[in-house]
């Protein structure tokens, strides 16, 4: 049953423009497993966080670090949940999210659906 679904798109030069004028929010938005990675790899995790967020309620207090965003050769990303953001999926009967992510032409978008 699906029980949440988000989007988001991300200006990749905006966004990166943002990042280098705040260095400190690369550390609140993002794991080290994420940090290092390409601009629009970068604007892509950025816009798949705000998409999980969005299915899951948009509730205030979920931290940045408790949503990860993995690659998998030859396969969808992946995204591992801990802390805050486990808690609201586990609270809202959230077992799995499928998540598609993209980037070209400038813009990173993200989609999700939170699967129960």
């Amino acid at each position: 049953m699906i029980i949440g679904v988000g989007i988001d798109v991300v200006d990749v030069d905006r966004f990166m423009a943002t990042l280098a004028r705040t260095p400190r929010l690369r550390e609140k938005l993002f794991t080290p497993a994420e940090r290092e990675l390409a601009s629009a790899s970068l604007a892509a995790r950025f816009a798949a966080k705000e998409a999980i967020a969005k299915a899951l309620g948009a509730p205030g207090g979920m931290s940045w670090q408790d949503a990860t965003v993995h690659r998998v050769p030859g396969g969808p990303p992946e995204v591992e949940i801990t802390g805050t953001v486990a808690a609201r999926a586990a609270e809202l009967g959230i077992v799995s999210f499928h998540l598609s992510i993209s980037h070209d032409a400038g813009i990173a978008s993200a989609m999700v659906v939170a699967e129960g």
